[in-house]
């Protein structure tokens, strides 16, 4: 007597691979991530930069007041700054002074994450110090 599996053929079912789940293009456009495959980068010395185009308050200069000012902005696939603000201020003049510096800032080269420029967050510090 034959079994049932030696009349009807056994049929492999196809293992499916899961489908690559890939965000739509306007949510990778709008979404800002806080690390990428590779991190937004100035061009050229951040630094220096800073340097050349900081004002000291002449209110921090005169009461002595120093120290290093945190600023948190987004780089976005374009390399453009925005969304600037304050992640650990010193003093209310030399907070201002940091943000209109970041604001200014050139254009950067964009964060990438699977080879696609993204907006990523970024933490910048810029120090006041009085020589």
């Amino acid at each position: 007597m034959a079994t049932p599996e030696q009349i009807i053929p056994k049929i492999e079912k196809p293992v499916a691979e899961a489908p690559k789940i890939e965000a739509p293009k306007e949510d990778i456009e709008k979404k800002i991530f806080t690390f990428a495959e590779q991190m937004p980068a100035f061009k050229g010395n951040v630094n220096a930069w800073l340097t050349s185009h900081l004002q000291y308050p002449a209110v921090a200069a005169e009461n002595n007041i120093q120290g290093k000012v945190i600023v948190k902005f987004v780089v976005g696939r374009d390399g453009s700054v925005s969304q600037a603000q304050i992640a650990r201020g010193v003093d209310p003049a030399l907070d201002r002074e940091a943000l209109r510096v970041v604001n200014s800032m050139p254009k950067w080269i964009p964060g990438m994450n699977n080879g696609q420029p993204a907006n990523v967050w970024f933490q910048l510090p810029v120090t006041f110090k009085l020589n």
